[in-house]
C-alpha cells in the first residue's frame, strides 16, 4: 500500500509581504516593451510581517462570494501545461467546469494563461514569467470592462455589461508540490474600500492596469502548504456587483519560512477567465 504524506497542521506562521507605498504619483511599468523602460515609474514598496494561517483545516468554511476564493481538489487530465493545443483542448474545459460549480456562473470563458517559475534560469529556457512578490489584485474598476471589450468586442461586452459578470482566476502547481514561494491570499472582506494604487502595465498594443495594495492590518491572510498538481484555487479580481461581500482579492507570492533547504522551483499556471451569471 502507497504511504501519503501527512499534509502540514500548523495553524500559522509570520511571514513578510511587500505592500506597495502610496507616493502619490501612479507607477507605470512596460510590459515586453524595453526600448520604452526608461519612462517607467517604479512602484516602491514596503515590507511587513504578517500573520498567515493554514487554510487546510478552514477549507470547508471559504465561500467564494463571501471571502473571494475556494481551495479545491481538482484533478486535472493535463500532461503538459506548456502545449498550448493541450491546454485548449483539455484544460480550459476543466477550468469552465470548475469555475461553474464554485461560483455559480452560467458561462465561463477563458482568455489567459500565465505560467511562472521561481528559478530564473528556467524562466529564460522555457519563457515563463517570475513569481510575483508584491501584494496585488489583477484587475481595476477601469480594466476589466475593457478587457472584456478587448476579448469579445463592443458589442457583445455591451450585452454582457447588462448581467452580473465577473474575472475569475483558477491557480495551480503544474509539475510537483511547492515548496517556494507559495501564493498567500487574503480574505476579501478584510481588505478596506481604501489603499487600492493603480499599476499601469504598457505593451506594445494595449495598456492595462492593476491594483498594488497598501498595508492594512485589518488584512487576513491564508496560504496551503504544500499544495500539490491536483488542488486548486479559485479566487475572483473582480466582481461587477458591488453588493458582493467580496469583489477582489489581495495576493502574492511569499517567502515561507518553512521552505526546506534545496527546495525545488516553484511551478504553477494562473488561468484567467470571464464568469457570466444569469
Amino acid at each position: 500500500m502507497q504511504l501519503v504524506a501527512e499534509k502540514p497542521s500548523a495553524d500559522t506562521i509570520r511571514a513578510r509581504f511587500n505592500y506597495i507605498v502610496d507616493t502619490g504619483v501612479p507607477p507605470v511599468r512596460y510590459i515586453d516593451w524595453p526600448e520604452m523602460e526608461h519612462k517607467a515609474i517604479p512602484p516602491q514598496y514596503r515590507q511587513y510581517e504578517m500573520t498567515v494561517r493554514n487554510g487546510r483545516p478552514l477549507r470547508e468554511t471559504f465561500k467564494f462570494d463571501m471571502h473571494g476564493f475556494v481551495f479545491v481538489d481538482h484533478c486535472t487530465q493535463v500532461k503538459d501545461f506548456t502545449d498550448d493545443a493541450e491546454r485548449a483542448r483539455v484544460y480550459d474545459p476543466e477550468v469552465q467546469a470548475l469555475i461553474r460549480k464554485h461560483s455559480g456562473a452560467s458561462e465561463v470563458v477563458v482568455f489567459d494563461h500565465t505560467i511562472r517559475v521561481s528559478d530564473e534560469e528556467m524562466q529564460k529556457a522555457s519563457g515563463a514569467r517570475p513569481t510575483v512578490k508584491g501584494v496585488h489584485n489583477d484587475s481595476t474598476e477601469a480594466s476589466a470592462p475593457r478587457r472584456l471589450r478587448d476579448i469579445v468586442g463592443d458589442e457583445e461586452a455591451e450585452r454582457r455589461f447588462k448581467k452580473r459578470w465577473a474575472i475569475v482566476q483558477v491557480w495551480r502547481p503544474i509539475r510537483g508540490k511547492v515548496l517556494i514561494d507559495p501564493l498567500g491570499i487574503c480574505d476579501g472582506r478584510t481588505i478596506p474600500q481604501q489603499g487600492f494604487i493603480r499599476v499601469e502595465r504598457r505593451y506594445k498594443d494595449r495598456t492595462g492596469e492593476v491594483y498594488h495594495i497598501a498595508h492594512h492590518p485589518a488584512h487576513e491572510w491564508f496560504y496551503f502548504p504544500q499544495m500539490e498538481r491536483d488542488e486548486a484555487l479559485v479566487f475572483k479580481v473582480f466582481d461587477s456587483d458591488a453588493g458582493k461581500p467580496a469583489r477582489f482579492t489581495a495576493h502574492s507570492a511569499f517567502d515561507d519560512p518553512a521552505t526546506p533547504a534545496g527546495a525545488p522551483p516553484r511551478e504553477s499556471i494562473e488561468t484567467r477567465t470571464f464568469a457570466f451569471f444569469d
